[in-house]
């Protein structure tokens, strides 16, 4: 299938403050941060999916109705951001009933994806699969395909492809630099890595008829965010001084990416064409 430029552009809904102790001690940011994405959206006439943090759709059922209003996907990103590696089974069950619950109840209808917290399905969970197909979800973008202080499943390989339950899973987007594959088009490290190699990289993508994957967060483009320890990265300080580093230029390289003629789209919509 010629893919077009797709960009498939995704935010991961969630309130950054989550797990972080004493987290009312800081401001919920999720509304304000999320309306710039979607004025960002709306300006370039484009719609894509927001895997969405149960809690979230509990406390902002106002938000999930305006993306839905706007013609966005709401997809699944856990009820409460606990890794799936962390959870057994019988958690993992009842924190994406939750979720979908959550979703539902905000006025979601015909939730197709998931996608987990952290990209934290590897090989020890591939149980997963088989209690989101029980719950109907049609596909996945929940593997890093590469080593990663986190989680991690190397042997994935890096293209998306249909599992023997009939899931589709979209594992993110990496290209090389230097020795290590880095997920170039999302989050920290669109942020982090140099301009034009993060354009190379698409560029490449594009030129391989390969859709490039991203993740983004409400947190990714807020400048104003106060300053606390991050959960979920074992409290390393170098890890949470990128949590902030050059959000202020967030949405300038995706105008960047959208001037090399990329076209987001959903992963519904994505997967109609297929």
């Amino acid at each position: 299938m010629k893919t077009n430029n797709t960009f498939l552009f995704s935010i991961d809904l969630e309130d950054v403050r989550e797990n972080v102790e004493n987290k009312h001690l800081y401001k919920d940011r999720v509304i304000e941060n999320t309306q710039v994405y979607l004025n960002w959206l709306k300006q370039h006439q484009s719609k894509c999916t927001f895997f969405t943090v149960g809690k979230v759709a509990d406390v902002h059922p106002e938000l999930i109705q305006t993306i839905l209003a706007e013609g966005h996907e709401i997809a699944c990103h856990s009820y409460a951001h606990i890794p799936v590696a962390n959870q057994t089974p019988e958690e993992f069950r009842i924190d994406l009933s939750k979720n979908i619950e959550a979703l539902q109840k905000a006025g979601c209808t015909n939730i197709k994806g998931y996608r987990a917290p952290i990209f934290s399905i590897d090989k020890r969970c591939e149980w997963a699969y088989d209690i989101m197909k029980a719950f109907g979800i049609t596909y996945s973008s929940s593997v890093l395909p590469a080593k990663n202080p986190l989680y991690g499943w190397p042997e994935f390989g890096q293209e998306y492809k249909k599992l023997s339950n009939g899931i589709i899973e979209f594992p993110i987007s990496l290209d090389r630099f230097g020795p290590l594959n880095l997920p170039f088009a999302g989050g920290v490290y669109f942020r982090a890595l140099p301009e034009f190699l993060i354009l190379r990289s698409f560029k490449k993508y594009f030129r391989n008829n390969l859709p490039a994957l991203s993740y983004f967060h409400p947190y990714d483009l807020d400048t104003n965010q106060e300053k606390f320890m991050h959960s979920g990265i074992n409290n390393n300080k170098f890890f949470n001084w990128l949590m902030y580093y050059n959000r202020k230029n967030l949405i300038k390289r995706l105008d960047m990416v959208i001037a090399l003629d990329a076209r987001i789209t959903t992963y519904s919509e994505f997967i109609s064409k297929l």
